[in-house]
């Protein structure tokens, strides 16, 4: 016998877009809350997140050095504060 492959799994064609304008909102289950939980935030994530968040922080200072731990403890606050936020705890 030859060797033959398996038939090709048919290609499925992407989901066209959807206008918002026509989006029909999904049914919510009773006592469920309005917003759906977030996935968590991985260390690396929340990590990219403080550095991208104090760079543009020492971007925004022109970069003048000598503020760099400045820039990324508040950048820190301000990323863990978001962070808390969204998965509903006190922002303070």
């Amino acid at each position: 016998m030859a060797n033959r492959r398996p038939p090709e799994p048919p290609r499925l064609d992407p989901a066209p877009p959807v206008d918002p304008r026509r989006a029909v909102p999904k049914a919510r289950t009773p006592g469920a809350s309005p917003a759906a939980p977030r996935a968590a935030v991985s260390p690396e994530e929340r990590r990219g997140m403080i550095a991208q968040n104090a760079y543009l922080r020492a971007q925004r200072r022109g970069f003048e050095p000598g503020q760099e731990t400045e820039d990324w403890f508040a950048a820190e606050a301000e990323v863990d504060a978001l962070l808390r936020a969204e998965h509903g705890g006190s922002p303070q």
